[in-house]
């Protein structure tokens, strides 16, 4: 039996290039992410709908304290470009973002860590990524305040202190919980954790 040619998604002759083949898969798969860590990729698939719910009920919190105007800016799906390779970049779900970010343009669409006070994340399929891979990619870039929505395990996590490449302060909230955050982010944000899971959670859970 022979074997099915493969098809590359660049000529052999062009320089081997990860973002070309985040390229093709996004092109070829509409509405999946794809982030390149530590030279690995990884794909998210289309989001489901309570993914985009609590990524909404996130949102407004974050809006009423005023985070959305003046010296900074909420945003979602914005490129981060990471220090840790030439085609290192990650797509956060949210983030809390200095105004002038758009001065800070690096490449492919992705902004200097520097314009960066929060990160967000709600996890889907593939949670492993946002609870290691992601740690170590958003320590290293020193993004002063990670939050993970952990739908896997039903945790809210606070991420702060950002040091080699690690968080020297990781605290897990429960349903039930209020989480007030860091006042670096530039305002009093709390979130209750009861409220944001039960967003996330797929009916019947």
């Amino acid at each position: 039996m022979s074997a099915a040619s493969v098809e590359h998604p660049f000529d052999n002759e062009e320089p081997f290039s990860l973002t070309a083949i985040a390229d093709e898969i996004m092109e070829r798969h509409p509405g999946y992410r794809v982030e390149i860590v530590g030279g690995h990729l990884l794909v998210t698939p289309v989001p489901d709908a309570p993914h985009a719910r609590a990524l909404t009920k996130l949102m407004r919190p974050f809006i009423a304290a005023g985070l959305d105007d003046g010296e900074t800016e909420v945003l979602q799906s914005v490129g981060l470009w990471l220090p840790t390779g030439d085609e290192d970049y990650v797509i956060p779900d949210l983030a809390v973002v200095d105004a002038d970010i758009d001065d800070h343009l690096v490449a492919n669409n992705c902004y200097d860590p520097i314009c960066f006070r929060l990160v967000l994340e709600v996890t889907s399929s593939n949670w492993k990524d946002d609870l290691k891979s992601k740690v170590r990619a958003y320590a290293g870039a020193l993004i002063p305040v990670y939050v993970i929505v952990d739908r896997e395990h039903l945790r809210l996590h606070v991420l702060t202190g950002p040091a080699g490449g690690e968080y020297e302060h990781h605290r897990p909230y429960s349903p039930g919980q209020v989480v007030t955050l860091p006042d670096s982010i530039g305002a009093k944000v709390t979130l209750d954790v009861a409220e944001i899971l039960g967003a996330g959670a797929k009916k019947g859970r």
